[in-house]
């Protein structure tokens, strides 16, 4: 078939009348009732309605449904049979399902529309999926998954209480969409449950479990819901370069969508209040709003980053607060002998997950709180991830510092460092420094050994296996005591003898930053060892004077690598440490072109992994990079380096030149890997 007669034939499949609200709404209750009266019939073995009374609403559903070419989830026109799987097969989405950036600000969402026009609509709080329809027909379903790699749940989604299974648009038909349980359904579901069994935490959690299931029977019972929220694919469709129309279109082929509305930057805050407004009393999870370009083309221009699509952005709530009461203060001991408090409350429900303890980082915040066991405090998640104490409402101002360490009974101490007071326990042979000491050195960014989790390396001292780094490497003398640990087995052992021998083969930084030296954290090893060459003998021989002539490291870093060096015993360890280690020659910049140069590095990157990677590039060069724009930088890389950010005005007003991505690696010469 030609190209332009397959085009008229996909697109006289749309000229049938669109599905109305109205029709909509009675499709549902018909469905709702012919079920209730099957059920009853074939199930309970009783009548609530005459085969006539049935058939007449049966043959007006049928009408309806071939009226509008839609057959919504649930009609007993069509069957669902139930289906159990052994496991859900896997694929690979046809392009990767990127994030939006997020703002939390309404200034945040004016400034991304500038002088367009834009669709603000729900974000949706449960389960993305992608649902394909071919010739008509419901084809396949497929989870989010990691963006990349999807669940193959098409018999699920046949049970989604309001999916159309059949549409009147005959071409090939992708769209992405929310699966969402109601709050009064996950009401419903819940008092349901028997008393012994232990209630979901929440609509998310509950939807995501039953979108999943392997029997899809447990699915069709869930009551799961889904509101399509962005078009794909829609072949020989024309939209008019509008995301409005497009929304309209799905609903006339029977989906529900994501409630939107058109808003330019005026419009922005009077509807985003309507929006924070209604989720008081809204239906279905939200977590935030959506905005994307109406103009479709201009927003596929603006192409995308390694993370994020340009054309739209997520506008997330304001953090949740909830209040608890507090119950004590734990006093953690870390491996530089500082004592962090950790406030334990009542638990609470924060962003779906329950919380009931959060960190009051040192003596000076627990002070500023005022703060005493059965105060009430208000708590929330910083970045909807770290819980953190807002306030405290009763401020009694009772809470006693701890005069001993709670891991070695030492005198504590409490120690003013820039202003700050902290506690500390004095102790150098502190099991608590010892053990944490140990999973800062197995640590990712240090020598990377998976398997040796803190409470593994705490068995593993108290059973006298290890007594100094060096001893990680020689566990096999152990092997058999450690395979008949509890918990433990050959195949975990195996594991981390891998691990350990492919940590033989490390680098400079990582090495140092391994030690767990005070103050020396990854960003200062690595200023430390490039400006000695990558050379241990120099770094070694390095005078405090030497050391704090370089920029970033001052007298408190110089002088807790000097003191560290100093100890004999710390001499010795090291250097049975360094004959167990292979030290890799490190990657260089080709030459130190950035020295004396201070840069900052805003919004998302294309070409680098991310801004962290961007940071390495800089440092390795010779450079800088800050957190903010100040006289003292030199350049500001922002790939939008036409937008009015506050660190775009900021550099602006500084005369500080703005530049791309690309124009950064043109200056320096990255080349990707």
């Amino acid at each position: 078939m030609e190209n332009s007669e397959k085009k008229k034939e996909i697109n006289s499949s749309v000229k049938m009348k669109p599905l109305s609200q109205k029709q909509r709404e009675r499709m549902q209750e018909l469905c709702g009732i012919l079920d209730e009266a099957g059920r009853a019939y074939y199930q309970e073995a009783r009548e609530i309605m005459s085969n006539r009374e049935y058939d007449q609403l049966y043959d007006e559903l049928a009408a309806l449904e071939k009226e509008s070419g839609v057959i919504l989830a649930g009609s007993p026109t069509v069957k669902v049979g139930y289906e159990v799987l052994s496991e859900l097969p896997k694929e690979t989405h046809e392009s990767p399902m990127l994030s939006l950036d997020k703002t939390k600000e309404v200034e945040g969402l004016k400034e991304f529309l500038g002088e367009k026009e834009g669709v603000l609509s729900w974000k949706l709080d449960g389960l993305t999926v992608v649902l394909t329809y071919r010739q008509g027909k419901l084809e396949k379903a497929v989870t989010r998954g990691n963006g990349e790699i999807g669940e193959i749940i098409t018999n699920n989604a046949k049970t989604f209480v309001n999916l159309p299974h059949i549409i009147p648009y005959q071409g090939e038909l992708v769209i992405r969409g929310e699966a969402i349980i109601k709050y009064s359904d996950f009401e419903k579901l819940n008092a349901g449950m028997p008393e012994s069994q232990m209630t979901y935490k929440n609509p998310r959690n509950l939807c995501s479990g039953s979108v999943r299931q392997l029997n899809n029977e447990i699915t069709a019972k869930r009551s799961v819901n889904f509101y399509a929220f962005s078009l794909i694919k829609a072949q020989g469709v024309d939209f008019e370069n509008s995301l409005s129309r497009q929304f309209s279109w799905l609903e006339e082929q029977g989906f529900q969508v994501v409630e939107h509305y058109m808003v330019n930057a005026d419009q922005v805050e009077e509807r985003v209040s309507f929006f924070e407004e209604k989720i008081k009393t809204y239906d279905l999870p939200s977590d935030g709003l959506v905005l994307i370009f109406e103009d479709i083309a201009y927003g596929l221009s603006l192409g995308r980053t390694a993370k994020f699509p340009r054309n739209g952005i997520a506008f997330k709530w304001a953090d949740e607060l909830a209040q608890t009461t507090l119950r004590e203060i734990e006093w953690s001991p870390s491996r530089t002998g500082l004592i962090n408090p950790v406030a334990i409350f009542e638990p609470v429900e924060l962003e779906g997950t329950t919380v009931s303890r959060a960190s009051v980082h040192n003596i000076s915040i627990m002070e500023e709180l005022k703060l005493g066991i059965g105060d009430k405090i208000t708590v929330y998640k910083a970045n909807m991830i770290i819980p953190q104490i807002h306030e405290n409402l009763t401020r009694s101002n009772q809470l006693p510092i701890a005069h001993s360490c709670p891991a070695c009974g030492e005198k504590t101490e409490i120690r003013n460092e820039n202003d700050v007071k902290y506690l500390y326990c004095p102790n150098e042979q502190c099991p608590a420094k010892i053990i944490k000491s140990f999973t800062h050195f197995v640590g990712r960014d240090a020598m990377n050994v998976d398997g040796l989790s803190e409470e593994t390396l705490e068995k593993f001292i108290q059973q006298g296996y290890i007594h100094e780094y060096g001893d990680l490497f020689h566990l096999d003398q152990y092997e058999d005591e450690i395979v008949g640990m509890k918990g433990f087995g050959q195949r975990s052992f195996d594991k981390v003898r891998e691990s350990v021998e492919k940590a033989r083969n490390t680098t400079l930084v990582r090495l140092i930053y391994s030690l767990g030296i005070a103050n020396i954290g990854l960003s200062n090893a690595k200023m430390l060892v490039r400006q000695f060459d990558y050379d241990l003998d120099k770094l070694l021989s390095a005078t405090v004077e030497e050391m704090t002539e370089i920029d970033g490291i001052g007298e408190v870093i110089a002088n807790s690598f000097a003191k560290y060096f100093a100890k004999e015993e710390n001499r010795e360890r090291f250097k049975r440490l360094l004959a167990e280690l292979h030290i890799q020659e490190e990657k260089k910049g080709d030459a130190q072109i950035l020295e004396g140069k201070n840069f900052v590095v805003t919004g998302s990157v294309e070409h680098f992994t991310n801004r962290n990677a961007v940071k390495e590039w800089v440092e390795s060069l010779g450079g800088k990079v800050t957190g903010s724009v100040t006289g003292k930088t030199n350049y500001l890389i922002n790939n939008d380096n036409q937008s009015n950010s506050s660190k775009n005005k900021k550099a602006k007003e500084l005369g500080i030149p703005i530049i791309t991505e690309e124009e950064f690696i043109q200056m320096t010469g990255w080349r990707e890997e």
